[in-house]
């Protein structure tokens, strides 16, 4: 009987060996690929029923304070970062030229009361000058009435009959024009229907008045709500403040919300009160709960400053995105300065 090839056997009893060596570099390369594909299963289900954006940043009211007049600002009572309540004093302004202008108003009243009382008291309002007409005209005509009898019987000349006729149409041209005078004195004195029982000059000068009163109170600029300071450094003692610049802004406490730029393709589903989850870069264990207040009316680019002209031949389409305004419901436990990143996720499987 021949012997067996020591080579061979050797050869034969390698072979399961290699095959017992591949077993765990098999299950590894089709266990890879199987765990992507579950875990990428599992993540596409956990995507459902909700969408998410990181474009999203904290926003707070905020008021850009002016002054309505114009003039030198002589008292600054606040500072960067400064609390304050709505009604406290932000600056003062010069009011010396409006304390001024009240006084001008004060004497344009005086001097309107006083030419009242001269109209008053004028003769053309006392019936004096018509007395005196009427009693003229009375002795003219007795006068022309001797004259004319005078000259019936032959005793007196055609010049002095002329001169009597002449006496008396004199006499009724003076009272016409104390008639006339005491009607345009009467006028000066009415008052219009606009302003019932107040003369026009006396009206004027007190509105006047009331403009110089409220200018005066502009001088002093007072929070219109409160909250706190910022972009203070640009008011300055002695700094000329002109009506309708921006000299500084108050930024609220309170009201604070997320404005989230969804992408137009992710609101399909999304509707006014549906859940939302915001966590913010600045505070990463912070986590608020808050749900969807409102979905903007246009796109970001819609309402840009340059909107965007897509009418060309090289146009390309690009991904709008939505502004939509997030409702905090609980207390955040650090402060939400406004401009800060968020991240929000709006359940939009719930509420269908």
């Amino acid at each position: 009987m021949a012997e067996a090839d020591p080579a061979r056997l050797d050869a034969t009893e390698a072979r399961p060996l290699h095959r017992a060596r591949n077993w765990p570099r098999l299950v590894l390369m089709l266990a890879v690929p199987l765990l992507v594909v579950i875990g990428g299963v599992i993540y596409w289900y956990s995507l459902q029923g909700k969408v998410s954006t990181d474009n999203a940043y904290v926003k707070l009211d905020k008021v850009s304070v002016s002054s309505e007049i114009g003039g030198k600002i002589v008292e600054v009572a606040v500072r960067e970062d400064q609390t304050i309540k709505a009604g406290d004093l932000l600056f003062r302004i010069d009011p010396e030229p409006y304390q001024l202008q009240l006084r001008q108003a004060d004497a344009s009243i005086a001097a309107a009361q006083a030419n009242i009382a001269a109209l008053a008291n004028a003769s053309a309002m006392s019936n004096a000058d018509t007395s005196a007409a009427r009693e003229n005209i009375a002795f003219a005509k007795s006068n022309l009435a001797r004259q004319q009898a005078l000259w019936d019987r032959g005793f007196t000349t055609k010049a002095a009959l002329d001169a009597a006729q002449h006496q008396v149409a004199g006499a009724e041209a003076q009272l016409d024009l104390a008639l006339a005078k005491q009607r345009e004195a009467s006028a000066k004195l009415s008052t219009g229907a606009q302003v019932p029982g107040i003369n026009p000059q006396v009206a004027a000068g007190q509105a006047q008045r009331a403009v110089a009163e409220l200018n005066l109170r502009r001088t002093e600029v007072r929070a219109p709500i409160g909250g706190t300071i910022a972009q203070a450094d640009r008011l300055l003692v002695g700094q000329e403040a002109i009506s309708g610049l921006p000299l500084l802004t108050v930024v609220a406490r309170e009201g604070s919300y997320i404005e989230a730029n969804f992408k137009e393709t992710d609101l399909a589903e999304m509707k006014v009160g549906q859940r939302a989850e915001l966590r913010f870069d600045a505070y990463p264990g912070v986590k608020l709960k808050g749900h969807v207040a409102a979905i903007g009316a246009g796109t970001g680019s819609e309402f840009s400053v340059l909107p965007a002209q897509n009418a060309t031949g090289n146009w390309v389409k690009v991904t709008q995105r939505v502004p939509v305004r997030i409702v905090l419901d609980e207390a955040s436990p650090r402060p939400l300065i406004a401009g800060l990143s968020s991240k929000v996720t709006v359940y939009t499987a719930e509420g269908r």
